[in-house]
């Protein structure tokens, strides 16, 4: 039960991400291009998979993104509120499929379980 209640609030954080982003009338092509920029921080895993942990879950949690969107809405600055809601979008499109923060053992290792 808890593996899903994990997918469905990841399915919500994408769905009000999109909504918001869509309300503010940004562009698609940007959202389509960044969408999978988190991603990169994979690039952690070349050293080790504890350092690869550590940056691929600071790219994937929701704290940063939020904080970004709080400073876009309070400065009025479109582009940190778009950048917020496309990264809180990816987090969101990630726990919906399953794949969560990882453990230090292995890339496969999540939070939600072993992809």
């Amino acid at each position: 039960m808890n593996k899903i209640l994990l997918h469905l609030e990841g399915a919500f954080i994408l769905l009000i991400s999109l909504y918001f982003y869509s309300s503010q009338q940004f562009s698609w092509l940007v959202f389509a291009i960044f969408l999978l920029a988190p991603d990169l921080a994979m690039v952690g895993y070349l050293k080790n998979n504890k350092f690869g942990a550590i940056i691929y879950n600071l790219f994937h949690t929701y704290c940063f993104p939020i904080v970004i969107i709080i400073f876009g809405i309070f400065l009025k600055n479109d582009l940190l509120l778009q950048f917020g809601l496309i990264w809180s979008a990816h987090i969101g499109m990630d726990r919906m499929f399953g794949y969560g923060l990882k453990n230090p053992t292995n890339f496969k290792d999540t939070h939600l379980n072993r992809i």
